[in-house]
């Protein structure tokens, strides 16, 4: 828990960058790769890499804390980010990869 409580920042860019790569990479594998298997492995890792780990973090850390401080607070509003205009965001990059990418043979 000391580790924990000692780098949940570091942790926590760490899997936002994921996350993101992660996105990156399951819209390369969707239209440049043409790769279902890969674009499905891209899922599966934005979702390990995105909502779950921020949730447990943020249960983690108020465990650890017993209180509501910055850190909660950021894991909350990243989470309402995801779940209202983040997903606008990805729409908007699904829409760029397939201008960019879906037409080439």
């Amino acid at each position: 828990m000391t580790f924990f409580l000692e780098y949940r920042w570091l942790l926590l860019a760490a899997m936002e960058v994921l996350a993101w790569a992660s996105t990156f990479l399951m819209f390369y594998a969707r239209y440049r790769l043409r790769s279902t298997a890969l674009f499905r492995a891209g899922v599966a890792l934005t979702v390990l890499t995105g909502v779950i780990p921020q949730v447990g973090m943020g249960i983690v850390n108020y465990l650890g804390t017993r209180e509501i401080d910055l850190f909660t607070a950021v894991i909350v509003a990243l989470i309402i980010y995801g779940a209202t205009a983040g997903k606008k965001d990805v729409r908007r990059l699904d829409a760029w990869m397939e201008r960019k990418y879906g037409r080439r043979a």
